[in-house]
């Protein structure tokens, strides 16, 4: 099968773990034991998040203001080599010598037009007292928003419409090529009024890129890979439970959190409407299960 896999942030960092290099790849290394469990066999893309690593770019660049910060789309650039180097080097670690792996810069195009761009919600960077947060919004042009007792800079997440670099990663693939792509939902990159390509300040959803690069690829499985085992209705009540399987229309009036289990099953949802194949959602501890099916593990979306 060709198999497109969306590692979560808890990949890299699990939610209170220091941001150093050493305990990323430490995270990177378990993840890429679980992937390289599935790469006999199938076409294997994988794509990853990127936030915390964003965020912490923006924490060192305030650090040093003789020159201004470098602009999201390229933070966006240097994390998805940072983190695709890691992953590629631990898989290699783990898979046949002669298995050949690739990381790719990924640009992925959004549109001036998009609503988005007229209400920024995606918080990234630091959190600054509200003195801090307004001076900065004046200097800056920057939106800012509360952030519980603080506030923090949001930018747009417009929708993502093409990625530029498919054609090369069809190849690498048809080469037998394991690729890492798509990082932090890629380079958010859009033409202007003379058809030039220029970076945007903005994040794209990580999960609504892989979606889209699953069906540009003909992906045969979307796998979400997160830090729950599926899909629960009632979470957080006495009767929760997960949900094995589902049709794309059982969510339709469902509701799930928007910063954590709504944009990925947004994003499966989208995949199976647009391409009649299967997606899961699931951990990455079970991706084997997953993969081979086995009924017992994640939350596997069908349209059948």
């Amino acid at each position: 099968m060709r198999i497109v896999i969306a590692l979560g942030g808890n990949a890299l960092l699990k939610r209170g773990e220091p941001m150093d290099a050493a305990t990323q790849r430490a995270n990177v290394r378990i993840a890429c034991e679980r992937i390289a469990e599935v790469v006999p066999g199938n076409d294997i893309v994988v794509a990853h998040g990127n936030g915390p690593q964003v965020g912490l770019l923006a924490l060192q660049q305030a650090a040093y203001e003789a020159v201004a910060p470098y602009p999201l789309d390229v933070l966006g650039a240097q994390t998805e080599a940072m983190i695709g180097y890691v992953i590629e080097q631990e898989l290699g670690n783990l898979l046949p010598f002669d298995k050949p792996l690739a990381t790719l810069l990924t640009q992925v195009e959004v549109w001036a037009d998009d609503p988005a761009f007229d209400h920024p919600t995606k918080p990234i960077g630091p959190i600054y007292d509200k003195e801090s947060a307004q001076r900065l919004a004046a200097d800056k042009g920057w939106t800012i928003a509360p952030d519980g007792d603080a506030f923090r800079r949001v930018v747009a997440s417009p929708e993502p419409r093409r990625i530029f670099e498919i054609r090369p990663i069809r190849l690498l693939l048809e080469a037998g090529t394991v690729v890492i792509c798509a990082g932090g939902g890629g380079i958010p990159t859009m033409y202007d009024d003379e058809r030039k390509l220029h970076g945007v300040e903005a994040v794209i959803d990580k999960d609504l890129a892989s979606a889209l690069l699953a069906e540009q690829l003909h992906a045969d499985l979307f796998v979400i890979a997160t830090d729950v085992d599926g899909v629960y209705a009632d979470w957080g009540t006495e009767n929760q439970r997960r949900i094995a399987t589902a049709h794309p229309d059982d969510f339709a009036t469902a509701s799930f959190a928007a910063g954590s289990m709504g944009p990925k099953v947004k994003a499966a949802v989208r995949f199976v409407e647009r391409t009649g194949r299967p997606a899961a959602i699931g951990s990455l501890d079970d991706i084997s299960a997953i993969v081979r099916g086995a009924g017992d593990a994640g939350t596997v979306i069908s349209a059948g």
